[in-house]
């Protein structure tokens, strides 16, 4: 007997190949058989007018602190996310010594806007390895399926202490990090992340402990890869230039050749910098590596990446005495402030004193925490999800007011009013390009980081709204792929990313017409009542993760049946 029977829906089998009416069958969390069935199982789903598609899967997420208290794995598993990878960039919770704890927890505050509190308030640390994490998750319950990098700053604090913040590593060090790393990937951890972004950095202002490491300490921790014959390489990229990205391409291109170790970084494109890195020139660095043998991945995300702003978490004139007045109070003493007109007078004054926008490019943190003067030109209200939202500048055109008065009018008439700043992949034809090529994988939100600051994880419902329905740039098989089984071979995820007998019985249930993101909304949900971004979708019916009902309708079902997914090298 089947355990789950999904009756006559429309099945994308992730493979690219054509939709085509059938029957899944799932036994013991496993896919056991796809076509016209007449088993008898314990549970039906009525499927008549879904597409019935293997989970999504998100290859660059930060949810190592959220797992240890949201067993739904949110805001991912309301898009049709059923595995997730996290520890991206460097940035890990083990292995760190009990002594360390706090800091590590700072360091990742500030970088990911993760709040320290909240770390403090969800997690019960008792782990001190990496192998201890990873048992720490897997006794979690979890409605997503959890893959793990060691990271690279962990391991150089974990082996170095504070000097991994000012110092180059000596060959004792670097060869205890690289038994760490294999240690590591005995453990499950599926390769090595690190950063070389100059947009991560300390609370002190000062770079994050894997940008201080030279290419020998980083060559020396892929090549202890090596041996296994598997395990990936993830780089937060060095983006400051055209010049730096190049020069990091070609590292990373040695890397992929010499140890024959997959490479994964995140594509990139950019009108800030006099030097701008360029995507086209990420993708053929990537071709040339692949065409010599290599195996390297861009990652992309499916719009553009934005820093976010909204009276309930951050507005980029928090910074001003005279707005730090208004915004240290409760929401409704804020309304009620911004309502006097003496005092928005001297509210938009005050915005002739924020620093000017320089060309220096500014990640979606620095944008909250350290932000210039607005370019309301690029400034969007954010009015639905069909990417054609109207400027700051233009509706206040329109109103005939200064932006800051507009914005103000704006949120008092709506407190969730959410205002977007396109950091990087401003523009829509770049990110096209980015995901036609059959190396690019569509997977880059950031889940679990950047809490109030940026939201991503809507990427897989953006994909089929925006460039399947509305641009038709895609077939829905073909972004159904690129969302499942391109990743999962990426990653090497075996038993994933397809509607076949015999893999694990990940799937989604959505509506083709229907499926899309909601808008975002601050809620203060986290332990301890800190805020996030929180981002649901319409059309997505049903989840099921290991032959379990997940989520319907946008609610748990109070199952979780999700996994840790190993590493080949355990």
């Amino acid at each position: 007997m089947l355990d789950l029977l999904i009756r006559g829906g429309t099945v994308i089998d992730g493979s690219g190949a054509a939709r085509r009416t059938a029957d899944v069958g799932i036994a013991d969390g496993r896919i056991a058989a796809v076509g016209r069935l007449s088993d008898a199982a314990r549970h039906t789903i009525e499927a008549d007018g879904l597409i019935v598609a293997p989970g999504f899967i998100d290859g660059h997420t930060h949810m190592d602190a959220q797992v240890m208290w949201d067993p739904l794995g949110t805001s991912s598993c309301y898009n049709g996310v059923t595995s997730v990878v996290m520890s991206n960039c460097g940035f890990t919770l083990a292995p760190c010594r009990p002594a360390d704890r706090d800091w590590y927890a700072n360091c990742l505050s500030y970088v990911e806007d993760i709040p320290a509190e909240a770390m403090a308030a969800g997690m019960d640390w008792t782990w001190e390895s990496f192998a201890e994490y990873l048992q720490a998750v897997e006794r979690r319950p979890k409605a997503l399926n959890y893959a793990m990098y060691v990271g690279h700053s962990a391991l150089r604090m974990y082996v170095m202490g504070r000097r991994a913040l000012t110092d180059e590593a000596s060959d004792e060090e670097i060869a205890a990090m690289a038994r760490l790393a294999q240690e590591a990937m005995r453990a499950g951890a599926i390769g090595v992340s690190t950063s070389r972004a100059h947009t991560h950095l300390t609370p002190e202002g000062t770079p994050v402990a894997s940008r201080l490491a030279s290419w020998e300490e980083l060559e020396r921790i892929v090549a202890a890869m090596a041996p296994r014959g598997t395990g990936i390489f993830q780089v937060g990229s060095d983006v400051r230039s055209h010049g730096s990205n190049v020069a990091m391409l070609e590292r990373l291109k040695h890397l992929a050749l010499t140890y024959r170790r997959t490479v994964m970084f995140g594509l990139i494109s950019t009108r800030q910098g006099d030097d701008p890195a360029s995507w086209r020139t990420q993708s053929q660095a990537i071709e040339d590596t692949n065409r010599l043998g290599g195996r390297m991945f861009g990652q992309a995300s499916t719009r553009s990446i934005n820093a976010i702003y909204s009276l309930k978490s951050y507005l980029p004139f928090d910074v001003l005495p005279e707005w730090k007045e208004v915004r240290s109070r409760p929401l409704p003493e804020q309304l009620r402030m911004l309502r006097d007109p003496a005092r928005r007078r001297a509210l938009v004054e005050a915005e002739q004193r924020m620093k000017p926008k320089d060309n220096v490019l500014q990640g979606g943190g620095a944008a909250t925490l350290d932000p210039r003067k607005p370019d309301y030109e690029q400034l969007f209200a954010l009015k639905g999800m069909d990417w054609d939202d109207p400027t700051v500048a233009e509706l206040s055109r329109a109103r005939g007011t200064h932006p800051v008065e507009t914005m103000i009018e704006l949120s008092l008439e709506n407190p969730d009013q959410i205002y977007v700043w396109p950091v990087v992949n401003e523009d829509r034809d770049d990110v096209l390009g980015m995901l036609k090529h059959d190396t690019t994988l569509a997977t880059f939100s950031d889940a679990g980081a950047h809490s109030a600051q940026e939201m991503g994880a809507c990427l897989q419902t953006h994909f089929l709204h925006y460039w399947v329905n509305r641009r038709g740039a895609f077939t829905l098989e073909h972004a159904v792929r690129k969302m499942t089984h391109d990743i999962a071979e990426a990653f090497e995820f075996k038993d994933r990313g397809l509607v076949k007998e015999g893999c694990k019985a990940d799937l989604v249930l959505f509506e083709a017409d229907r499926v899309r993101p909601c808008l975002p909304k601050v809620e203060t949900d986290l332990p301890g009542g800190a805020r996030r971004l929180v981002q649901k979708a319409e059309g997505i019916r049903a989840t099921i993760v290991n032959g379990a009902l997940t989520m319907q309708d946008g609610e748990s079902t109070g199952n979780f049946a999700g996994e840790v997914m190993k590493g080949a090298a355990a």
